[in-house]
């Protein structure tokens, strides 16, 4: 996966310009994917008192009702749901409703009253067939970004994606976890996990691209990595691609598509390379997405240019890529400064390049 992921860095073809990382296909829950949302839950049965606060039940939307008994966990105050208080029969009169999803329909009432619960997942439910992300938004993200309903970021609208991205992935993730706008948590599913959120992500921003057309597959002999254009620093494997901007224009063919237009779009002029730096932790093998990476260009004779890269998806992967002028004979240093949070202070590798 690794060997392919690099030669597409290099190739820098088959890219959106946006903060991504790699889709890795999670087990699902067999219990869970059975299970209602919370909020269908509190529609089907819950809201019968709670969306009014008939029989002393706490009003949903009712901070002050809702502050003392939220308190008291979730734990808590499922047990009370189950077993029943007050006017409350066990189970809010409906056997039919799983512990889990009573669970789930807390959770809701409790973050539509001024609560900021995580969604439970059902630890107890036995794995399940995988699901891709392709499968995922078909069953569940379409509803709303197929059409950018209610303002959801619209599949394949690079531009939309890019501005959601400003904070990188971790930050998207959590986002949808969490439940953001009108988007409920997890999407209104409650048994996607963080991975499977992941992937449903990247399968998102990577639909609406053209086709690859004639001229890619020259291209990518071309753009295949060259000796020691990998280095390990500090923990992280740096992957560096080269690709001319001509050989991209070839590959082209005039086509006006997301590959296009990447980074202000393919330069005219002479002497133009698209350069594309992959990350990854040499422990774990997991690709770095939260990274902000520069690269500096040296010529000996003309002096050097220093650019920041921009994040893209590749495949199932995630580069950091720009252009830069590099002209003449003379082999140049291509040195990458990479900065993560929390770091103790940036990384450096240095390349050698000769046009």
């Amino acid at each position: 996966m690794r060997g392919a992921i690099v030669k597409s860095a290099a190739l820098g073809l088959g890219v959106v310009i946006a903060s991504v990382a790699l889709a890795a296909p999670l087990a699902a829950r067999a219990a869970q994917a059975d299970a209602r949302s919370g909020k269908e839950v509190v529609d089907a049965v819950c809201a019968a008192c709670h969306a009014t606060g008939a029989n002393g039940a706490p009003r949903i939307g009712d901070e002050n009702a809702w502050r003392a008994r939220a308190a008291q966990g979730l734990s808590g105050l499922t047990q009370h749901a189950l077993q029943g208080i007050r006017k409350m029969p066990p189970h809010g009169g409906n056997p039919g409703v799983t512990d889990f999803e009573i669970e789930l329909a807390v959770t809701y009432m409790v973050n539509q009253s001024g609560g900021h619960w995580a969604v439970p997942i059902d630890k107890a439910a036995p794995p399940a067939a995988e699901r891709s992300g392709e499968q995922i938004v078909r069953a569940q993200c379409a509803k709303c970004h197929e059409s950018g309903l209610g303002g959801a970021p619209r599949i394949g609208d690079r531009a939309a994606w890019i501005s959601r991205m400003e904070y990188g992935i971790n930050a998207l993730v959590r986002s949808a976890i969490n439940g953001h706008g009108g988007m409920p948590p997890r999407g209104g599913a409650a048994q996607l996990s963080e991975t499977e959120i992941r992937s449903a992500i990247i399968y998102m921003l990577n639909q609406g691209l053209a086709s690859p057309g004639p001229g890619r597959a020259a291209a990518t002999e071309l753009a295949a990595p060259r000796a020691g254009n990998r280095k390990v620093v500090a923990g992280t494997e740096i992957y560096l691609g080269i690709i001319s901007a001509q050989t991209l224009r070839q590959a082209h063919g005039g086509r006006v598509d997301a590959e296009s237009t990447m980074h202000g779009g393919i330069p005219r002029g002479e002497d133009y390379y698209h350069l594309n730096v992959s990350l990854y932790d040499s422990a774990s093998g997991a690709p770095i997405t939260d990274a902000t990476v520069a690269v500096t260009v040296s010529d000996p004779v003309m002096g050097g240019q220093t650019k920041s890269l921009e994040l893209m998806a590749i495949g199932d992967g995630i580069s950091y890529g720009n252009y830069f002028h590099i002209a003449g004979p003379n082999p140049h240093a291509i040195t990458v400064r990479i900065d993560r949070a929390g770091a103790p202070g940036p990384i450096t590798a240095q390349f050698d390049f000769r046009p």
